[in-house]
């Protein structure tokens, strides 16, 4: 079953030591497992567009939609045998610490 880890900065999470980030431990421990399928980090959100289309016009914004201190740093898709190894992956990042991790499963298309 695939997992997106949605890698997020959260104001209220403790301060980030650079000493603590195990980040390359924890991916070598998803690829010893074969857990990982793909995973990176993301640009600041000031370089994010937002595209919506309302009554057939295309709107095109700077940044995120939603005004808000959290932003959406990285991510990670992990192929788990369920929530259970997901959720205990995600409390292992690193930034499970330093900022918070959405864990959400895929909902594949039924095409």
């Amino acid at each position: 079953m695939r997992f997106l880890l949605l890698i997020c900065d959260d104001p209220t999470a403790e301060t980030y030591r650079p000493e603590d980030d195990n980040i390359s431990d924890w991916v070598a421990e998803n690829d010893r497992r074969n857990l990982s399928v793909i995973g990176d980090r993301l640009r600041p959100a000031d370089d994010a567009r937002t595209v919506r289309v309302r009554s057939g016009q295309l709107l095109v914004t700077d940044g995120p939609f939603a005004e808000t201190q959290e932003s959406i740093a990285g991510f990670d898709v992990l192929e788990c045998a369920d929530l259970d190894e997901a959720l205990e992956r995600a409390a292992t990042h690193p930034m499970a610490r330093f900022g918070r991790v959405e864990v959400r499963p895929f909902w594949p298309l039924q095409l």
